[in-house]
């Protein structure tokens, strides 16, 4: 008979223990830029993906669109994004400004030291195994927004 792994405790307790961890990890790192590493992430995307509408850029995220507003609100106030008009009266476009730019790359060092960091002390085939597996999961969650199991009848 075959041995099963049974998981126990809460994965969702597990992943979010994890996460206030590293997030704290990458804080530490962007104290001295300004910024937090989730502001990072989302001034990344928009400088990679930008002009974007707001909608296509939480899709991208993996966040929902509230969620989304609420955090480009301060990165526009600190002069690093615009939120302006779109192709028509109802839709708006997120775009980087120069010093968006400029913070954005200025971060990027204060991720890249994060990111070794955080590979010295977890081991990088630890992180690279972690990566693997977050991604694995991710796909198979994939528009299951709900929760639910979309394949169940």
């Amino acid at each position: 008979m075959k041995n099963s792994i049974k998981p126990q405790g809460c994965t969702n307790l597990k992943l979010r223990q994890l996460s206030r961890m590293v997030t704290r990890h990458y804080d530490h790192f962007f104290a001295e830029v300004g910024l937090k590493i989730t502001q990072y992430s989302l001034l990344s995307h928009v400088v990679k993906l930008g002009p974007i509408r707001p909608v296509d850029l939480a899709k991208c995220m993996q966040m929902d669109a509230s969620t989304l507003t609420r955090n480009l609100q301060p990165l526009s106030a600190m002069g690093l994004l615009t939120i302006g008009a779109g192709a028509d009266a109802r839709s708006r476009l997120v775009a980087t400004t120069e010093t968006g730019l400029s913070k954005q790359a200025q971060a990027h060092q204060a991720w890249k030291a994060a990111q070794l960091a955080l590979n010295a002390q977890l081991g990088s085939e630890r992180v690279a195994a972690l990566h693997d597996l977050l991604d694995a999961c991710i796909e198979c969650l994939d528009g299951d927004e709900e929760g639910n199991d979309a394949k169940a009848g």
